[in-house]
């Protein structure tokens, strides 16, 4: 981070309360309760340089996300997969409507949650540019911002988003960012999580060493 530069700090939510789906290898760990969802809002709520997002277009996110947002004055930013839209325990056309309706922005994260590094030009074509008209279809506005699903990604992923136009990248990179930066890492608020835990991993400063560690990481996925 340079001398000046204004830190965002991300902090993102998959899933809320009991699935009403049955869950993928490797999402339960990005479940949490209510009542750690609710403790976590009030957390970052007062701290100017949080910005909140969703992840996956879980039915969690119309049912327990957006009433915690609106019930506190805060927005977020959703990242739907567009596959998922009307199935069981994911958001339905009209809650993407709703959400919209409400204050909150429209992101993709693709059509089928499959990492985005190393597609054909087909599945590319599906995941990056099909999934975002769908979803701007329903919302009514441009989806301009996309979240890399399971955080993956390298030079020649980064250059396709580019050249498509999208504003904004999110990744997983568990670090703060810069406001107005094109990559935005993020943090995931996981299972074994609290309000503490936020304010001290999160919102608190990184060590010297960590933040050189979690650098170094997200350019080595820039380069490769």
């Amino acid at each position: 981070m340079s001398m000046g530069a204004r830190t965002r700090i991300n902090v993102c939510f998959h899933g809320i309360g009991t699935p009403a789906r049955v869950l993928e290898t490797g999402e339960a760990p990005y479940w949490i309760d209510h009542r750690t969802y609710l403790d976590v809002l009030d957390a970052v709520a007062e701290d100017p340089r949080v910005r909140i997002s969703f992840d996956d277009g879980n039915s969690s996110d119309i049912e327990l996300g957006l009433p915690g947002l609106l019930e506190r004055g805060l927005t977020a930013t959703f990242f739907v997969l567009a596959g998922r839209l009307d199935r069981p325990g994911s958001l339905g056309t009209s809650d993407v409507q709703a959400l919209r309706q409400a204050g909150m922005t429209i992101g993709t994260h693709g059509m089928d949650h499959r990492p985005w590094r190393g597609l054909d030009a087909g599945h590319r074509r599906r995941e990056l540019e099909e999934a975002r008209q769908v979803l701007a279809r329903i919302a009514g506005t441009p989806v301009t911002e996309a979240a890399l699903p399971l955080g993956r990604y390298d030079r020649e992923l980064l250059g396709h988003l580019r050249a498509l136009g999208y504003t904004a990248v999110h990744t997983s990179d568990r670090r703060w960012a810069r406001e107005g930066s094109w990559l935005q890492p993020r943090f995931s608020v996981r299972d074994g999580d609290t309000a503490e835990t936020v304010r001290t991993t999160m919102l608190g400063r990184q060590s010297p060493a960590r933040l050189a560690e979690r650098v170094l990481v997200g350019t080595v996925k820039r380069l490769r």
